[in-house]
């Protein structure tokens, strides 16, 4: 497995500290997020899960705790949209230049707008996919939040 991919190259030209952290992805987990963690050791609201959704038909990413999910109304008010719905997997494939299961909301093929679950600042270090299958990256939320210029709101149902 490479270290080196699209998001890791993307923190790194950022100028963000971070390190990547490795475990065995199970493909036939029920969630990967919750397997993310429970591989890492981690407690469920530091291992935060990437998610592509649509709002007003427009590619919107969104980063929640691992453990939670996302209201899709309050999704939409964050973005300034009226609806909002998950986006199919090929498509959020097509659009990120991840796999799912390894989408990472940094070094994306085209940066699209982003929004951050708010309880997911509390913490001091959060993990974040790295854009592979079974490759996390730990760092600061608030620097995950610059780099991305992200929204952050209430996003959770």
């Amino acid at each position: 497995m490479s270290k080196v991919t699209p998001a890791t190259r993307a923190l790194t030209a950022a100028g963000v500290a971070f390190t990547v952290h490795t475990y065995a992805y199970d493909p036939d987990a029920e969630s990967i997020g919750l397997q993310a963690a429970a591989a890492l050791g981690e407690e469920l609201a530091r291992v935060l899960k990437t998610l592509m959704a649509l709002v007003d038909g427009k590619p919107v990413c969104v980063v929640v705790p691992s453990d939670q999910e996302v209201s899709m109304k309050k999704l939409a008010t964050a973005a300034s949209g009226k609806s909002a719905q998950m986006m199919k997997p090929p498509e959020a494939e097509r659009v990120t230049g991840y796999k799912v299961g390894g989408i990472s909301p940094f070094g994306q093929r085209k940066p699209v707008r982003t929004v951050i679950e708010q309880s997911a600042l509390a913490h001091d270090l959060v993990y974040l996919n790295g854009g592979q299958r079974g490759l996390q990256v730990r760092l600061k939320p608030a620097d995950a939040r610059d780099v991305l210029k992200a929204v952050v709101a209430d996003v959770l149902a």
